[in-house]
């Protein structure tokens, strides 16, 4: 269960999907994995959601897949099902945090407050999604918010782009970072998987310069 977790640390960034089209996703996978980042969460966004993970699960077995924007138990059953290995939900919904914990699936609720994070170290969570990140007032609100609970590590996702990545990568209590520009709807809709090559390979050298 930590391992997966874990992964994503080590990379440092997860792009955020929200794919209209099923069958781009494998060529998505490639594009990714060709600027070398092997993960991607997909959200059920769309109705594509599903389906999208069955095909670069199946596909490609060495992306580290999640599934994102997930509101319900059914959702979550049918995101693993398909093939997914975390599960992340914009907020603290309960029962979806009990039923991966039971089953023993990653799971990364969202939070914004201290009490959210209560919440999740209750449930023995200690890496959580801060959502939505510059909404909430940012780098700045999170470290303030973080200061209290060592050891918690935070993925911020919301409003992160090229220009503010290594603001939030420096700081010690983030985990990972969440972004969906590398992965816009209309790069994915057009084909133009070669941008998002690009645009991978130039967030991975953020981290590396980062983190090392």
């Amino acid at each position: 269960m930590q391992e997966t977790l874990d992964t994503l640390g080590d990379l440092g960034l997860v792009p955020v999907v929200a794919i209209e089209r099923a069958e781009d996703a494998v060529e998505l996978g490639r594009a990714l994995l060709a600027g070398g980042l092997p993960c991607a969460e997909i959200t059920f966004r769309t109705a594509a959601a599903e389906e999208a993970i069955r095909g670069i699960s199946s596909s490609l077995p060495e992306i580290v897949l999640g599934a994102g924007t997930v509101l319900s138990v059914d959702q979550a059953d049918r995101a693993v099902s398909a093939g997914a290995q975390f599960i992340v939900s914009p907020g603290f919904n309960q029962k979806v945090v009990d039923w991966c914990v039971q089953n023993e699936i990653p799971v990364t609720p969202g939070v914004a407050t201290p009490t959210e994070i209560d919440m999740a170290l209750d449930k023995g969570l200690h890496i959580l999604k801060f959502f939505p990140a510059e909404a909430l007032g940012g780098i700045n609100t999170l470290k303030a918010i973080a200061a209290p609970y060592v050891g918690v590590k935070f993925i911020p996702t919301g409003g992160i782009n090229l220009e503010n990545l290594a603001d939030y990568l420096a700081h010690p209590s983030v985990h990972c970072c969440g972004g969906s520009w590398l992965v816009k709807a209309n790069l994915i809709s057009a084909g133009r998987f070669g941008e998002i090559t690009q645009l991978a390979r130039d967030a991975m050298s953020v981290v590396r310069q980062v983190r090392g």
